[in-house]
């Protein structure tokens, strides 16, 4: 497996070998022991599927007190995927990284907890699959605007069809308040 290193720290772009002919393909999707060697130890306790159609953008989301982190991949179609830091205290503090995943190049991104995670749809649909770290905790899901200036995230949509909850999240300056009282981040090397 080809594992980088991207931008923010923790967060990996991974690359699992593929195996082929003209039958079709297999890959392994997740081997405790292989990527704990990958640095991404994480004990995953919930799975998620999601289907999402052209132009559609969800995000960005993350969650205070219980931070989960999110091994993401795109089973059928393509999206480009986000991680933003959202940890008023990091160095880091405002920046993301941003990757194509599609079935085709059956690439992976982990995002560690910590940070806020988004992706928007290029393909006609896609179908998007993620491990979770923790659970679910609606009480505790909060997100940042897709669209906050202060991130300026360049999204290749034009017109992005995002839900009222998304469009309405505040903006990261807005949030940091409630980011600084908060435990976010459980970021390594931060």
């Amino acid at each position: 497996m080809n594992v980088t290193e991207l931008d923010l720290p923790g967060v990996l772009l991974l690359e699992p070998k593929v195996y082929g002919d003209e039958r079709g393909f297999f890959l392994e999707t997740w081997h405790a022991q292989r990527y704990a060697e990958t640095a991404i130890p994480e004990r995953f306790v919930q799975d998620n599927l999601s289907r999402s159609l052209k132009n559609v953008l969800r995000g960005l989301h993350y969650q205070i007190r219980r931070p989960q982190g999110k091994l993401v991949s795109v089973i059928d179609g393509e999206v480009f995927d986000v991680a933003a830091d959202v940890d008023p205290d990091s160095g880091t503090f405002g920046r993301w990284v941003g990757v194509r995943l599609s079935g085709d190049n059956k690439r992976q991104l982990y995002v560690p907890p910590g940070y806020a995670h988004g992706f928007c749809v290029l393909s006609d649909a896609a179908y998007f699959t993620y491990k979770c770290t923790d659970y679910y905790a609606p009480e505790l899901e909060r997100g940042v605007r897709w669209d906050d200036p202060m991130l300026a995230i360049e999204w290749p949509v034009d017109e992005p069809l995002v839900n009222e909850r998304d469009a309405g999240w505040p903006t990261l300056d807005e949030a940091r308040r409630e980011l600084s009282k908060s435990r976010v981040t459980a970021k390594p090397g931060v």
